[in-house]
């Protein structure tokens, strides 16, 4: 007979010993799958952080360049300098060496020289190569240069605001640099070598380099030297007019493209003031984009318009102004409180008269007025590609008051950025149609492919009979003593605004105002429209006719002269006035004697005789030149 299996025999032994073989190898099979399929990745790069030391190899950023292909930012090599504890032989001779030729505290130096904790330390960033050459010259243990890149700001001190400037890391800190980083930053490579357990670097081993690739290029809409001349005319509107800050913006009316943007004050783009943060987020905040202000008289533009448009003035029509409206009970003053009389609608678009505006307004009616302010994108961002940009402040439709609606015809109880004003007017000056204002005309990568082109949307504000009728009373208004005499020979349009400021509790800020002015280029069909903002003037005047107007003429003047454009009409001139003394005269003798003398006349005050004038007497003006005399 057969003897029954036991536990304890061979081929049970057998059986157990394979069975268990087979539990380790798919015990192991499975581990190997998940460390080498699953976690391999993961596991390499932990491998490789062990065996290496990396350095970044910070990739440069693009190139930016202005609308004529001049370039107006570059990327350079800089150094950041390391040390790796490990690996010092000398501390303290070290330390001393690195603390002279870098200029940094020495203790703080040796501290990171003798710290043997961590594999490296970072001493300083953005050194510049006369400084690593002299560094590497002396040959320190434990000591490393890697490749940084640093920013050169070709004009230093232009476009301060719109270019922005970049951090030590070389990430976009403000202006296009900001915006735009993701396009302009590229992509870091690497450099590796071997280490030992102790992260000290193993001798006569390869080094490994993975290379970066360079920020796309980017080319902006504006043109570098009518940038210069409008830069040169803010800082000196700045500096005479004692102001807060001037911001100017140039453009083309027809397409929306900016040809130069700027606020002064500013500073040089190659020394950034880091240390001092409030000035520094002053001076580079993009005023123009992301302040809003009460128009004033500028926004009269769009209050003619939006009536013209829904047929409810004319030419032919006329207006009389005794100086005031009463309206909800309220007394709302023409700013000349002497009043303009019976008046065309050309007129009193050229004299700026308030009481005009003010009928306009309350003939529209709340319901078209609103109508209007969505379609001119009133209370709405434009859209254009400047960080911080604002909306604008419009009163909710429901809470508008008739007298709310009377001072909005007129420029006050709203705010706009002057971004948005200028786009808006560019709009219904060019034909009759809005673009996006845009700064940037493309971005390319290194391999040649476009990265970037903006959008630039379209829509019709006004009628282009509208828009003719609209520039035709600029062209009357700038040039008040006959064509060509703003600037003589040519044919420009404008139109000024002097608004009241106000305090953070909404109440007006007594004696501080914002003077504009808007002018356009050929008049009758503009190819260059300015405008030009005085914040808080305090030279002793602060209407725009006075204080912004006149720093409009002299960019025009400049222009011209730069790219040689001949005038419109050669024969023009204006004469050469000899300003009188009025101060002591009666105020209506005075208004007669300047006005023979072809000067226009703005009045502060409500008194009977004049008891200062600006400019004073003996100043030679020119014919048409707008005068303010008080009778305070």
């Amino acid at each position: 007979m057969r003897k029954p299996y036991t536990l304890f025999s061979l081929q049970k032994r057998i059986v157990t010993v394979g069975l268990v073989l087979i539990l380790l190898a798919c015990t192991l099979g499975v581990r190997l799958f998940i460390v080498q399929i699953i976690n391999g990745k993961d596991m390499q790069t932990r491998a490789l952080d062990q065996w290496t030391r990396d350095l970044a190899l910070v990739a440069p950023r693009g190139n930016i360049y202005d609308t004529t292909g001049d370039t107006l930012a570059v990327s350079y090599t800089t150094y950041n300098i390391y040390v790796r504890g490990r690996e010092v032989m000398n501390a303290e001779e070290t330390a001393r060496a690195l603390a002279d030729i870098l200029d940094i505290d020495y203790e703080n130096t040796l501290n990171k020289v003798k710290n043997k904790n961590i594999s490296e330390s970072l001493l300083k960033m953005q050194v510049d190569g006369d400084i690593a050459e002299e560094i590497y010259a002396k040959s320190l243990s434990g000591v490393y240069l890697a490749e940084n890149v640093g920013r050169y700001y070709i004009y230093g001190d232009l476009m301060t605001q719109l270019l922005g400037f970049t951090s030590l890391d070389n990430d976009g800190q403000s202006g296009v640099e900001a915006y735009f980083n993701t396009y302009l930053k590229g992509e870091d490579g690497y450099s590796y070598v071997q280490s030992d357990l102790l992260g000290k670097e193993i001798g006569g081993n390869l080094r490994y380099y993975v290379s970066g690739v360079a920020g796309d290029d980017m080319t902006l809409t504006v043109d570098s030297k009518i940038q210069m001349i409008l830069e040169e005319v803010l800082e000196k509107a700045y500096e005479e007019q004692k102001a807060k800050s001037v911001t100017g913006i140039v453009m083309k009316p027809k397409t929306g493209e900016i040809l130069s943007i700027s606020t002064k004050p500013s500073f040089d783009l190659n020394e950034v003031p880091r240390e001092e943060l409030a000035s520094l987020f002053s001076m580079s905040r993009m005023s123009a984009v992301t302040d809003t202000y009460e128009p004033g008289s500028t926004f009269k533009i769009l209050t003619v318009a939006m009536a013209l448009e829904e047929g409810l003035t004319s030419l032919d029509d006329t207006f009389y102004c005794p100086g005031y409206r009463i309206i909800d009970g309220q007394r709302i003053k023409c700013w000349k409180t002497t009043g303009h009389g019976n008046q065309t609608l050309a007129e009193a678009f050229s004299n700026s008269c308030n009481c005009c505006f003010m009928d306009l307004a309350l003939r529209l009616g709340t319901d078209r007025f609103y109508s209007y302010a969505e379609k001119f994108g009133l209370g709405q961002k434009t859209g254009i590609t400047i960080s911080g940009e604002s909306a604008g402040i419009l009163m909710k439709k429901e809470n508008v008051k008739t007298v709310d609606l009377a001072r909005m015809g007129f420029g006050h109880a709203i705010a706009v950025t002057p971004i948005q004003l200028l786009s808006i007017v560019c709009g219904i000056v060019n034909g009759g149609v809005y673009h996006t204002p845009s700064i940037v005309t493309s971005a390319v990568d290194v391999y040649g492919n476009t990265t970037y082109t903006p959008i630039v949307q379209e829509k019709r504000l006004v009628s282009k009979k509208t828009s003719e009728i609209i520039n035709s009373f600029l062209k009357l208004t700038t040039n008040k003593t006959g064509d060509y005499t703003f600037v003589e020979g040519y044919n420009i349009g404008g139109k000024t605004g002097t608004a009241q400021k106000y305090n953070e509790n909404g109440q007006i800020a007594q004696g501080k105002y914002i003077s504009s002015f808007i002018g356009t280029y050929p008049a009758d069909d503009p190819e260059y429209i300015i405008m030009i903002m005085v914040d808080e003037p305090s030279a002793g005047a602060y209407y725009g006719s006075i204080v912004a107007s006149p720093y409009g003429r002299e960019f025009y003047e400049k222009l011209f002269s730069y790219y040689n454009i001949p005038k419109d009409d050669p024969s023009a001139s204006r004469k050469e006035i000899v300003m009188p003394n009025v101060v002591g005269k009666g105020i209506s003798v005075a208004l007669a004697e300047l006005k023979v003398l072809g000067l226009y006349v703005e009045v502060d005050g409500e008194g009977t005789i004049v008891t200062s004038q600006l400019p004073p007497a003996g100043t030679i003006c020119y014919e048409g030149e707008t005068i303010l005399i008080s009778t305070a």
